[in-house]
């Protein structure tokens, strides 16, 4: 494993690198020096085969995105056991864990399939407080959760159209939308509450089918035909 700081990499480099991560490209059309803040709270991490990315039973704030290669998730300690997904490339990961509350689910592993596996880091724990616009500012934030709880439903609308019987299937349509006036800090409380209360369901549903809360895709690999 080696943990590079993003003033390491050739400017040019590291927008190619970015230009698929849709938040990222969100933000810097928005408010390029809140784009710059963000970059100075992230690190991109390589790994070989075999290099642990995150460990059951761990907590931390950071949020990750697949730049390169593959990463394989199992749900013992030491990636031994079940392999139960794969992450590729502009895929996020270990997203669910932090926003409940909870230690992570899933051992995450360079895949030995790939050469290098490249991961973005970005530290979350700047979106936690609400109320305050510093150094985040609420626009930035809005952004944020905008795009987690986009990726959330869809997530839990693959799950309702592959098993539309089941009990779970609109309970994330019962999760009440903001009605209100955009771009307020009561449409950020009510995107955060949206956020947590969905991650509660996907978990819920990869409970059911076998996958760790820390699986970037709905199902186990062995059931779900989404997984690459």
């Amino acid at each position: 494993m080696e943990i590079k700081p993003l003033h390491k990499f050739p400017r040019d480099t590291l927008e190619q690198l970015l230009s698929g991560i849709s938040f990222f490209k969100a933000v810097k059309q928005q408010d390029s020096w809140q784009y710059e803040l963000l970059l100075q709270s992230s690190r991109i991490i390589s790994y070989i085969p075999g290099d642990i990315v995150l460990k059951r039973g761990d907590a931390d704030d950071w949020l990750y995105f697949l730049l390169k290669g593959r990463l394989a998730v199992y749900v013992d300690d030491m990636g031994r056991g079940e392999l139960v997904n794969y992450v590729t490339p502009g895929e996020v990961f270990g997203d669910l864990a932090r926003l409940v509350g909870q230690p992570r689910t899933a051992t995450v592993i360079a895949d030995e399939a790939s050469r290098q596996s490249m991961v973005f880091a970005m530290d979350c724990s700047i979106f936690d407080d609400l109320s305050s616009n510093r150094p985040i500012t609420l626009q930035t934030k809005l952004i944020y959760y905008r795009n987690t709880v986009h990726n959330l439903r869809w997530k839990l609308e693959v799950y309702r159209a592959q098993h539309l019987q089941h009990e779970l299937a609109n309970r994330h349509r019962q999760v009440r939308l903001y009605a209100g006036t955009k771009d307020t800090r009561e449409e950020l409380a009510s995107l955060h509450e949206q956020a947590k209360a969905l991650a509660l369901l996907l978990l819920e549903w990869n409970t059911e089918f076998g996958a760790p809360m820390d699986s970037p895709s709905t199902g186990a690999a062995s059931r779900s035909p989404l997984n690459e």
